[in-house]
């Protein structure tokens, strides 16, 4: 499978199911808690749940040159595949403020059950909503590209948070 299907296929396939309450702030570093749930390609009727953070570094104004590329941390070769197709298909993600995140492997636990994704899905965000946690997302992806499907969350979580950044540099004077 090329990394254009791959990409595309992972695209369509990811749902963000609970969107953290917070947005990343402007003038700090922000952590997401993550759960990822995906149904193993040769387990039907299984889930296989990921369990981590990804932070969020604190925005920063971009100038021409900063534009050069992207840091990744901790993230393997189909998903540097994923940001080098966005670029060349044109990321929905305006250019002026750069968000820069890190991700651990070693902080993702997973977890293998024996019931249907979205029987979990309903139960893990049950848990979300009552949690009080204003950072946990939940989210259903891909199993062979889980790593995409979590840029898929952080690139929605930079989209929602954009014009919130954007404003607070506005209104400091920054821009």
């Amino acid at each position: 499978m090329s990394a254009d299907s791959i990409a595309t296929y992972a695209l369509q396939n990811t749902k963000v199911l609970y969107v953290p309450d917070r947005r990343i702030d402007t003038f700090g570093d922000t952590r997401f808690n993550f759960l990822l749930l995906t149904e193993p390609l040769d387990a039907a009727g299984h889930c296989r749940i990921r369990s981590g953070w990804v932070e969020a570094n604190r925005p920063r104004i971009l100038r021409p040159a900063d534009l050069v590329g992207v840091e990744m941390e901790g993230f393997g070769a189909s998903a540097r595949q994923f940001l080098e197709w966005m670029a060349e298909h044109g990321a929905p993600v305006r250019a002026l403020v750069r968000y820069g995140f890190r991700f651990s492997r070693s902080e993702v636990q997973v977890e293998y059950l024996h019931e249907r994704v979205d029987e979990v899905a309903a139960r893990v965000v049950r848990e979300a909503l009552h949690s009080g946690d204003a950072y946990r997302a939940v989210i259903q992806g891909v199993d062979d590209s889980w790593e995409i499907s979590l840029l898929c969350f952080m690139l929605e979580m930079i989209q929602k948070s954009h014009d919130i950044n954007f404003f607070d540099f506005k209104r400091r004077g920054l821009l």
